[in-house]
C-alpha cells in the first residue's frame, strides 16, 4: 500500500477577524488546531474586548514579521466618558464615580487635537509593558505600583465620528505602540470626569483589512472544505510595496549562501502601492527605510529580502529557506 501524499504546510499571511473575549494567543492556538501545525506567529496583539484584525503569518511567512514591525494601524473605537477604569476598557474596574457629562463636537475636538502627532503615551497599568523584567499587568493584578515611563509615539488621525449621549465614536490611525486605551485616558482625564474604550474594532494592519478577514468559523470550514489556501495571502503576495527582480539560478545559488549580487536597474520592478478604501495612504510610520527589494527565483518563489550597499549592488538580510518537499 503507497504512503498517503502529505499535505504541505500553507504559508503566507491569513487575516482573522478576532471576536471579542479571545485574547490574540487563543486565536493564534486556534487555527494552529485547524491547519495542524504550529509555525504561526502575527503581527501585533489585539486586547481581548477588540474586534477585527489580527494578521497571522504561517510557516516560513513568519521570517518576515520584521518587515512589518512599523506597520501604520486603523481602529474604529467607541470613547465613553463619564468615568475612568483601571484598565482604561470596559473590562476593568471603574476608579471613580459615573458622571454623565455633556459633549459637544467642539469640545471633544480640543481634547483629540494635543493627542495627534508625535506625542509621549503612558502606556496602560495593564499592559504588556516590562517593568523590571515583569510584565506591567502582572504587577498591576496584584494591585502593586506600577510606574511606566512616557514612550513616543504617533497618531495620524483621532477623528470623530459622532457622538450619542456620553460616547463618542473615532476613527483612528496610529503607529507601532500607540495604546488606543491611553487615548481615551488621556481625553477623560483632560475633561475631568475620565473616560474608558467601550468598544475597539481594528480595520487595518498597514495593507491588510477588514475585509479580507475570515472568522475563526469561516477558517475551520473553509480548511475542512479544502479551500483554505485560497484565502491564505502566499509568500509571493507579501510586502508588494516593495520593488522585485528575478535572479538566475547562478545568482540565487550566491544569494543562499548570503553573498552580495549584481542587479541591473533594468531589471527591477516597481513594487505595487496598497488598494482599498480602508487601509493607511502610507503604510509605514518610520520617515526613512532602507531601500529594500525582493528577490524572485526563475520559478517565482521569494528567495530573499535584499537592502542595497552600493548602487546595483545588493546583500541579502534574509533568506528564506528551501520549501519542504511534499
Amino acid at each position: 500500500m503507497s504512503k498517503p501524499t502529505p499535505t504541505p504546510a500553507l504559508e503566507g499571511a491569513l487575516v482573522v477577524n478576532k471576536p471579542a473575549g479571545r485574547t490574540s494567543h487563543d486565536v493564534v492556538e486556534a487555527v494552529r488546531r485547524v491547519v495542524g501545525f504550529r509555525r504561526i506567529g502575527h503581527l501585533g496583539t489585539l486586547d481581548p474586548i477588540a474586534t477585527g484584525v489580527l494578521v497571522l503569518l504561517l510557516g516560513r511567512a513568519t521570517r518576515l514579521a520584521q518587515f512589518f514591525s512599523a506597520r501604520r494601524k486603523r481602529y474604529l473605537c467607541t470613547f465613553r466618558f463619564g468615568f475612568a477604569t483601571d484598565t482604561y476598557d470596559a473590562a476593568g474596574e471603574p476608579t471613580g464615580s459615573d458622571a454623565a457629562p455633556a459633549l459637544t463636537r467642539e469640545i471633544l475636538e480640543q481634547l483629540a487635537a494635543p493627542l495627534i502627532g508625535h506625542i509621549e503615551q503612558v502606556p496602560p497599568a495593564y499592559s504588556a509593558k516590562k517593568v523590571q523584567g515583569r510584565p506591567a499587568h502582572e504587577l498591576a493584578r496584584k494591585k502593586k505600583p506600577v510606574e511606566l515611563k512616557p514612550v513616543e509615539v504617533d497618531v495620524y488621525e483621532l477623528k470623530l465620528l459622532s457622538i450619542e449621549g456620553s460616547s463618542a465614536r473615532f476613527q483612528i490611525e496610529c503607529g507601532p505602540g500607540t495604546y488606543v486605551r491611553s487615548l481615551a485616558h488621556d481625553m477623560g482625564r483632560a475633561l475631568g470626569p475620565g473616560a474608558h474604550v467601550s468598544e475597539i474594532m481594528r480595520t487595518a494592519v498597514g495593507e491588510f483589512s477588514l475585509d479580507q478577514a475570515m472568522m475563526l468559523e469561516e477558517i475551520a470550514a473553509a480548511q475542512a472544505s479544502g479551500k483554505l489556501p485560497e484565502r491564505v495571502i502566499p509568500l509571493e503576495g507579501l510586502l508588494a510595496d516593495l520593488p522585485s527582480a528575478t535572479v538566475l539560478p547562478i545568482v540565487e545559488r550566491r544569494i543562499r549562501h548570503g553573498s552580495r549580487f549584481n542587479v541591473p536597474l533594468a531589471q527591477l520592478q516597481p513594487g505595487r502601492p496598497p488598494a482599498g478604501q480602508s487601509v493607511p495612504a502610507a503604510l509605514d510610520s518610520e520617515k526613512w527605510k532602507p531601500a529594500r527589494i525582493r528577490v524572485f527565483n526563475p520559478e517565482g518563489k521569494l528567495i530573499a529580502i535584499a537592502e542595497p550597499v552600493v548602487p546595483r549592488v545588493y546583500q541579502p538580510v534574509l533568506v528564506l529557506e528551501t520549501a519542504p518537499a511534499i
